[in-house]
């Protein structure tokens, strides 16, 4: 095929026109935004009723309204292919809030910073949800934790959790999930996430047969990923009791813990590899005999 001037102008027209409907079409927004990014909200609202009244599938939700003296309950999801991002990022620092619960499916939620907020600091509970770049400063009360989470397919990308409290017999961890009256959990992804001045553990992971759960089900396939983990009070800064089939890769252990991660009651099938320890930590792994089965990564030192 001859190539002329006029068919090159042509074909640069059409991309071009290809490009800003990509930018602008309806389904741009659902994608949510790069971290740090201004979001391009397609809806507003005053609060999260008005959210839930609104909110389409699809929907990148930005807030008007004060909701620094108010937690964020999200009830209202979106489709697997089309989830409804709440963003935070609107006001460009990041949206205050006195914490946020998420009651929903298919739901990203992202840039929002909750300070001093009712522990847990952040609750997930559902299907299909991510949550990104958000921070939890110094949760009171409670178990004192910063994140929970409970379900399946959740991405726990990128977030900041400082200053937890062990004070008054708690437990404040990073994270944490179980599995009592609450669902086990499958499939999922904590990544990139800072765990900074925790008292307590980064991660502590109880699947429905840690004798204290339900005994209903199985919690599984966790991938914990360039994470930094800097737990100040407790023994070990990863624990999983009845939890199959953890990958646990290219994290940072910042602080003297006696060892990085424990597996115990039937944790089997995790896989340990490239991670990063602080010198007093005295060795990488702790595991019972439960959960030898499928363990791959280096020697044990001792117990969970």
């Amino acid at each position: 095929m001859r190539i002329t001037r006029k068919l090159v102008v042509g074909f640069l027209a059409i991309s071009v026109l290809a490009l800003l409907i990509t930018l602008t079409g309806p389904w741009a927004g659902a994608r949510g935004t790069e971290a740090g990014a201004a979001p391009r909200c397609t809806r507003h609202a005053a609060g999260p009723g008005e959210a839930a009244r609104s909110a389409r599938p699809g929907d990148v939700v930005c807030f008007d309204g004060d909701l620094s003296r108010r937690r964020l309950v999200i009830t209202k999801g979106g489709t697997p292919r089309q989830p409804i991002v709440y963003s935070g990022r609107y006001s460009g620092r990041g949206d205050t809030v006195n914490g946020i619960t998420v009651e929903a499916d298919d739901v990203v939620v992202e840039g929002f910073r909750a300070v001093r907020p009712r522990a847990p600091g952040i609750e997930l509970t559902g299907r299909r949800i991510t949550l990104r770049d958000n921070t939890v400063i110094r949760p009171k009360g409670g178990d004192g934790d910063g994140i929970r989470f409970f379900g399946d397919d959740l991405t726990i990308a990128h977030n900041t959790v400082r200053d937890t409290d062990n004070s008054g017999g708690r437990h404040a961890d990073c994270m944490q999930t179980f599995a009592g009256d609450t669902p086990p959990s499958h499939r999922v992804r904590i990544e990139g996430n800072r765990c900074e001045q925790v008292d307590n553990m980064c991660l502590m992971a109880e699947g429905p047969n840690d004798g204290e759960g339900d005994g209903r089900g199985a919690t599984r396939d966790f991938v914990i990923k360039d994470n930094f983990c800097e737990t100040l009070r407790a023994s070990q800064a990863l624990m999983f009791e009845d939890v199959q089939n953890a990958t646990i890769t290219g994290n940072t252990f910042a602080a003297p813990t006696h060892h990085a991660i424990g597996l115990a009651i039937h944790s089997t099938g995790a896989r340990v590899r490239g991670n990063t320890l602080h010198a007093g930590i005295r060795y990488e792994v702790g595991i019972d005999a439960s959960s030898r089965r499928g363990y791959e990564g280096p020697e044990p030192g001792g117990a969970p």
